[in-house]
């Protein structure tokens, strides 16, 4: 079923239209959701509460396109729950932040949040400037929290390649915001 006739059957509140979400984009969530958290159980939890998400979000919203944003409400679900989970302890998600923490250091108090907004533009003209194949790589380590060697089996490449060419990017994306008057 295309997007548009799901949003129509969220409109009118049939149940069907949980299980065309979940066709279509429920392996994606689960994927998205299995990278940040590991554990089935709460794979699927997350991926239930993104279809709720969607169901209580849809009305009035007509999100477009539907793909991106299931997935951007299961990856910040996962998210939360990751958080809730290791609130004690440091492991798999974590690594894939302090990646990017000598980058995008902050409390996210809320006098940040400006700041925040106009990071997010800076950070979306920066993937912009990358190379096809670059801006994925990024996208899929540092917001699908993709692991290093199912990246590199995708890209036909090496894990070690793959640190490389990120930490590269990492020091492009890091001289591109000093360059933008973003203090590091």
């Amino acid at each position: 079923m295309e997007d548009a006739g799901i949003i129509e059957l969220l409109f009118v509140r049939s149940e069907r239209a949980i299980a065309e979400l979940a066709g279509k984009y429920g392996a994606g969530c689960r994927r998205i959701a299995g990278n940040i958290l590991g554990d089935a159980r709460d794979v699927e939890e997350c991926v239930n509460d993104t279809y709720l998400g969607v169901w209580n979000a849809v009305p009035p919203r007509r999100p477009d396109p539907l793909r991106a944003y299931v997935y951007r409400v299961a990856r910040n679900l996962a998210v939360k729950r990751y958080h809730r989970n290791t609130a004690q302890k440091r492991g798999g998600y974590d690594v894939v932040l302090d990646e990017l923490e000598e980058c995008l250091a902050g409390s996210g108090l809320p006098e940040e949040q400006l700041e925040a907004r106009e990071l997010t533009a800076l950070l979306d003209a920066f993937l912009d400037g990358l190379p096809a194949d670059d801006r994925v790589l990024f996208v899929r380590r540092y917001w699908y929290a993709d692991r290093i060697q199912d990246l590199a089996g995708r890209m036909n490449t090496t894990p070690n390649n793959l640190y490389v060419r990120l930490h590269r990017i990492r020091e492009k994306l890091k001289t591109y915001l000093i360059k933008e008057g973003i203090e590091l």
